[in-house]
């Protein structure tokens, strides 16, 4: 089976969680045999132009237009990247199209791409497959409230009716996909996320006291929350409660990775509430180091207001790190209270300071819990389950392929 995989994030491009999805389904579903993968992706932050890696082939499409996060402004600079980056992606699989003699199937990933995806599939007439990571109208709890997000929106819409299987990664999002976009049941397969333990199973196994000597010394606990620093992650009630957690805890340090419009704004009221001393924003981290990191935390929090799925809730469970998490979107499906981790309630500082107290109370209770979670995440959300669950929906489409 040919499959052509669109996606506005891939390596070394990545901002969430739909690039590193992206990233690790490929190479799990190449380990089938006869499958082969071309990905193209715009050329956003370098990474070689063509690259093979045995059946999964990658092409950087080199867009003379830069795009612009639009939460820093611009909307209609963005949008209109978005078209000019979408008709760049769209001729030059046109040309690819040709070369390699057709694809058996489309796979895109979420409205970014929709526009080059929607017109390939229009003039191929192959199946086209779409995985929604995330709705616009769900990020802002149900508003469309500018002019962008209701193009976003229309998108989203467009691809919803043109698809001819959707994916979404939990019941929660197909639950939106269907309520926004009025979708057959039928059409809707829900694929959660997955989590490859591997880089965390090598540095649990490391000696890791120097490199928590940067945060903390021996005896502080260690809260760690990283991703992007936006409204609909919660961070602003994560800094609100951390002077109830000192109350409690005066030992206890904080660490905030992550880069996004509201870092300026979160500094600003840590040094309002005086707590600069016990809160550490160290802005963008690698891979490498986000697993460090994970491994070293006492407790990783998300207290997301909004989350289709929290790929960083596996991560923190691949790293037996107990997890504190608001029971929202996705994360409520992951994440079972007093099970594999404690779930408290969105938007309350209050329900937030108590829950990680909680973990910080319970060193032992929260190992179990810890223990518990990366069990799960082995036999739930290895890569190699969620591969074989995306070829299914593949092989839906294109029987007998």
């Amino acid at each position: 089976m040919r499959v052509l995989v669109i996606s506005w994030e891939y390596p070394p491009h990545l901002q969430g969680g739909l690039g590193r999805h992206v990233s690790e389904l490929l190479p799990a579903l190449c380990r089938h045999p006869d499958m082969v993968i071309h990905v193209v992706t715009p050329q956003h932050s370098g990474g070689e132009a063509y690259e093979a890696h045995g059946n999964l082939i990658v092409h950087r499409v080199n867009t003379s237009l830069l795009t612009r996060d639009h939460a820093a402004g611009g909307e209609t600079t963005f949008f209109e990247n978005v078209l000019h980056v979408n008709k760049s992606l769209e001729q030059f699989i046109e040309l690819i199209w040709q070369q390699v003699g057709g694809f058996d199937l489309i796979h895109a990933h979420d409205w970014l791409v929709s526009f080059a995806a929607s017109a390939v599939h229009r003039t191929y007439d192959v199946p086209l497959i779409v995985t929604f990571h995330a709705t616009e109208r769900g990020r802002n709890r149900g508003w469309l409230s500018s002019t962008l997000s209701q193009q976003i929106h229309d998108a989203e819409l467009g691809l919803t009716q043109t698809a001819t299987r959707l994916i979404t990664v939990s019941n929660y999002m197909r639950n939106e996909v269907q309520s926004f976009f009025g979708v057959n049941p039928d059409k809707v397969r829900v694929i959660p996320n997955g989590v490859n333990t591997t880089p965390f199973d090598e540095q649990r196994g490391r000696d890791h006291r120097l490199e928590r000597q940067r945060y903390a010394l021996p005896e502080e606990p260690i809260v760690f929350h990283i991703g992007r620093l936006v409204h609909e992650k919660g961070v602003r009630v994560l800094v609100e409660a951390i002077p109830f957690i000192l109350n409690a805890f005066p030992e206890a340090r904080f660490v905030i990775a992550g880069r996004g419009p509201l870092l300026e704004t979160l500094q600003q009221r840590v040094a309002a509430l005086q707590i600069s001393h016990k809160v550490y924003f160290p802005g963008f981290v690698s891979d490498d180091e986000a697993v460090g990191l994970f491994c070293i935390a006492d407790v990783a929090v998300f207290p997301s207001l909004y989350e289709p799925f929290g790929v960083v809730a596996l991560e923190a469970m691949a790293a037996h790190t107990p997890l504190v998490v608001t029971s929202v979107g996705g994360l409520a499906e992951v994440a079972e209270h007093d099970k594999t981790a404690v779930t408290v309630f969105p938007d309350d500082a209050g329900s937030l300071a108590w829950g990680i107290s909680k973990v910080l109370r319970e060193p032992e209770t929260a190992r179990v819990r810890a223990d518990d979670a990366y069990r799960m995440v082995r036999e739930i959300y290895s890569w190699d389950v969620i591969a074989g669950s995306t070829l299914a929906v593949y092989q839906e489409v294109v029987p007998g392929a």
